[in-house]
């Protein structure tokens, strides 16, 4: 009895032991027939760990195919932190060398992963510092990082990038995604005892961006920034900028700023001073704007040069607003109010005009609506709709108040009236080429839309040059053999509380040259200048400085345009 009991618990657990066998048997079997990938990959997670850097970054030129940004090889400093021993010695180390906080290198380095940054981007003293340390588990890997060589030229327009690689502002941040060198990727492997190893990056023939091929001419960009930056000092301004454009095009030659930035050491600028500023902000115009009220005026309100307005003396009461002139003026003819720059007589060119035909022409040129250039951030001013304005809104607009544009705006809509009424859409980049030199995209000059009949063009040309002549408000933009069109600006700016402020301007001049073929449109804005402040004394001599000398370099000859005479600073030349 004893031993059929015995044989029968000996049956038993040879059956739970063949039942169990047979259990991981098939587990197994189904783990590495139907769940091997799976399993590899489980497995593979466990000693990998992928890390990733950027590959090489595409070249900015200019128009001339001058190097505006390059990317160089550069070391970065990294650490696996499980080779590591004596990790709070290593962190002093480092720290010392590498002028880092030696308690977040520790933390760092406590951590559990395979793989840390230590610095990025390290100078040839500090790699060469770290290398002769030769500490287990520290490591170097080659990175790229961005370098303009002209430092400061045309700085804001070309942005710069941060520490990964990113374009975060300008050019390299519009274009980014084609600039950017393709992610390279290595594996940081850990062995059975959970050290780690690295594996590196095989370099490769195809980890570069696309290069750009800009509209900028660094020998202009170079002409607008020193003239920008003398008149700058000699007013004492708050900033400045200015922009020169090709207006049968759209295509930028120079974008400048001042102050400028250093885009290699950017985070030693302010960020105010970061932006596009041509692009992305806006001021009130101020008399700049009487150019396009005139424009309205011929191809609407049924008016030629010699129509006459009456300019009230020197105020002109509408409502409970005066609209005041610095020089009292009976009757003026419209080429005479935009050569003398008449608040009053802009006024009654508006009235003539009526506010839709003067918002539908504003609108033609391009207020209140983005010119579409290729730049982040672009700002569409400030126009509201007709069906708005007031009477004195009206009569405001028209002499450049109420209304914002940007300095691109302003320019792209004084080059139409150059290219014979014709709005271009201005761009800034020229051609986006592979890293065989082959070409991906060309930009061509792009029609967006007729402005004003050539005929009013023409005439609205011609009062443009009554203005650089002797009696006008921008004799100081006149060039000695060249023909100039242009337009004084002065503007008041808005305080805190709203109204407008009587020691605060903003000073502008707008125009083109030679008048009758214009090869460029320049605007000048010049923003607090001290002391004088007038558009015709601080702006016109800028944009005579700019014009002249780019003239010269383009091998522009001379049209015989004007002819010598005395310019006084007086008052008859204020604008």
């Amino acid at each position: 009895m004893e031993n059929k009991y015995f044989r029968f618990r000996i049956l038993l657990v040879g059956a739970f032991f063949l039942i169990s066998f047979m259990a991981i048997a098939a587990k197994a079997i189904h783990l590495q027939v139907y769940r091997s990938p799976w399993l590899s990959q489980k497995a593979s997670d466990q000693y990998e760990k992928s890390s990733t850097t950027s590959g090489k970054r595409g070249i900015i030129y200019d128009r001339n195919l001058r190097e505006m940004a390059v990317s160089i090889d550069v070391t970065s400093i990294a650490a696996y932190p499980p080779r590591l021993k004596g990790t709070k010695f290593t962190a002093n180390v480092l720290a010392d060398i590498l002028n880092l906080d030696a308690r977040k290198i520790q933390r760092k380095l406590a951590a559990k992963k395979p793989f840390v940054w230590i610095k990025r981007q390290t100078t040839a003293k500090e790699t060469r510092a770290v290398r002769n340390l030769q500490i287990p588990g520290i490591d170097f890997v080659t990175e790229y990082n961005r370098f303009y060589p002209h430092t400061t030229l045309a700085a804001q327009a070309l942005g710069f990038t941060g520490l990964d690689g990113a374009g975060l502002e300008g050019i390299e941040f519009y274009y980014d995604q084609l600039l950017k060198g393709p992610h390279i990727n290595f594996t940081v492997f850990k062995d059975a005892l959970g050290n780690s190893f690295s594996a590196k990056p095989e370099p490769s023939a195809n980890n570069r961006g696309h290069d750009l091929i800009l509209t900028i001419d660094s020998n202009i960009q170079y002409i607008t920034e020193r003239a920008l930056q003398e008149a700058s000092d000699q007013y004492s301004a708050l900033s400045a900028l200015a922009i020169v454009m090709q207006p049968s095009t759209g295509a930028i030659l120079s974008i400048a700023h001042c102050p400028h930035i250093n885009p290699n050491t950017y985070s030693d600028s302010d960020k105010s001073l970061w932006r596009n500023r041509a692009v992305t902000d806006s001021f009130e115009p101020g008399s700049t704007m009487k150019i396009f009220s005139a424009a309205a005026a011929l191809e609407y309100g049924e008016s030629t040069p010699s129509s006459i307005f009456y300019c009230e003396n020197g105020a002109y009461q509408i409502g409970k607003n005066v609209v005041h002139d610095i020089h009292k003026r009976g009757w003026l003819s419209l080429q005479n109010i935009i050569k003398f720059s008449s608040n009053i007589g802009a006024v009654k060119i508006g009235e003539k005009v009526g506010a839709k035909n003067l918002y539908r022409a504003l609108r033609n040129f391009g207020f209140g609506r983005k010119t579409g250039i290729d730049f982040p951030g672009e700002t569409t001013g400030s126009l509201a709709d007709y069906a708005s304005w007031s009477k004195i809104d009206t009569g405001a607009i028209s002499f450049g108040h109420g209304v914002s544009a940007s300095a691109i705006q302003m320019v792209t809509a004084v080059s139409a009236i150059a290219n014979d009424g014709i709005l271009m859409k201005p761009y800034i980049v020229q051609q986006i080429v592979n890293q065989n030199g082959h070409p991906v995209r060309r930009f061509e000059p792009q029609k967006v839309r007729r402005a004003i009949s050539a005929h009013t063009a023409t005439i609205v040309k011609n009062i443009m040059k009554t203005v650089v002549t002797e009696g006008g408000t921008g004799v100081n933009a006149a060039i000695e053999g060249y023909s100039v069109g242009g337009k004084t600006g002065t503007s008041r700016k808005l305080d805190k509380n709203g109204q407008y402020s009587n020691n605060r301007h903003t000073a502008s001049f707008i125009g083109f040259t030679p008048a009758d073929n214009p090869e460029i449109a320049i605007i000048v804005v010049i923003d607090e200048p001290k002391g004088q402040y007038y558009g015709g004394i601080v702006a016109a001599p800028v944009f005579k400085q700019i014009a002249q000398q780019t003239l010269n370099y383009l091998n522009v000859p001379p049209d015989g345009g004007t002819t010598k005479f005395r310019v006084f600073l007086g008052s008859e030349v204020q604008g």
